[in-house]
């Protein structure tokens, strides 16, 4: 089920309503409000650091010993990632028959993991999960929907937990890319996909591959992990988030997408739309990281009061 998003008036911050004419290298939302390029003095302010201590980059090819291990796991995943390998996941995962569990059970059982492909992260995850959520909550108190996005949009990393099979990391984090048709140089450690046996498959390495111009997101299989389980987790449980959260859920981490603007050809007219929405969570998705803390116990009624807004009471995984 999919409902529609209402458009509301913003105060200040970055979503500050545009009155006046619209410089086309900004961003514009439906509802006319006007989404800068680069982050406003008013609003969500990136902090100067991560949680190492060391300012957010997002740069995979400093020499450090935690970056060659964030090397070493893309060589992993690129090599590995294939289309019969995402299509084995999507028919095992896709039954849903591992595990009946709350939204809110889901984030404490997450707690035990560290993401390996973070080069900014080594807080557990629903550090980040609420640094996310609370984020966006203070620029955009009136979308609810965002707020909980933020929130659960990395709960399918519990594809590393035993019951869930304990799969490698590299088959649960990390960039995310379509599979089945050429790959974009502006996936990070793109000279990894040279030792992928779809690389030379004349099938999968034009530009269009298995799929069509403007045949829709929704229609291309993406590399296999936590983003695409979690949307499946959340479409087959018949969560009523708009289709923009889902959105979210499925491409947070294709950065070639929202940072480099690659595969633009495969959209249709919902994604580009959707793509709106998404450039302005990830600014929150990864600049919220840092040693801020958020007291679990104060926050957790608003967030159960969103999950059975959104979400039934038990989900199957």
């Amino acid at each position: 089920m999919t409902i529609l998003i209402e458009q509301p008036e913003f105060e200040g911050g970055i979503g500050e309503r545009n009155k006046g004419p619209v410089d086309e290298n900004e961003l514009v939302l439906d509802g006319g409000f006007v989404v800068p390029e680069t982050m406003p003095d008013e609003g969500f302010v990136a902090p100067d650091t991560n949680s190492f201590g060391h300012t957010f980059s997002r740069d995979y090819h400093v020499e450090s010993e935690r970056q060659n291990g964030v090397e070493e796991f893309y060589r992993t995943n690129h090599i590995n990632q294939t289309v019969d390998f995402v299509r084995r996941m999507r028919e095992e995962y896709g039954k849903l028959n591992k595990v009946e569990m709350s939204i809110w059970e889901c984030c404490e059982l997450l707690n035990e993991f560290v993401d390996e492909s973070d080069p900014d992260l080594d807080e557990p995850q629903i550090e980040h999960l609420l640094q996310t959520a609370e984020a966006i909550r203070k620029d955009y108190p009136d979308e609810d929907w965002l707020h909980l996005t933020g929130l659960i949009h990395d709960l399918g990393k519990v594809l590393l937990h035993p019951a869930f099979g304990e799969l490698p990391q590299w088959a649960v984090v990390g960039d995310t890319f379509p599979v089945g048709c050429a790959y974009d140089e502006s996936i990070v450690h793109h000279k990894y996909f040279l030792e992928n046996p779809d690389y030379k498959n004349p099938v999968y390495n034009t530009k269009y591959g298995l799929y069509s111009e403007g045949c829709g997101l929704d229609n291309v299989l993406m590399s296999w992990g936590h983003d695409d389980y979690m949307y499946l987790v959340a479409k087959e449980n018949k969560s009523t988030l708009p289709s923009a959260g889902l959105f979210i859920i499925r491409y947070h981490s294709f950065y070639a997408l929202h940072r480099a603007d690659a595969y633009k050809h495969l959209m249709n007219e919902e994604d580009i739309e959707n793509l709106k929405w998404l450039k302005i969570f990830n600014k929150y998705d990864l600049y919220s990281k840092s040693k801020v803390r958020i007291d679990v116990e104060e926050v957790k009624p608003y967030y159960l009061s969103l999950i059975k807004k959104y979400f039934p009471t038990k989900l199957k995984w």
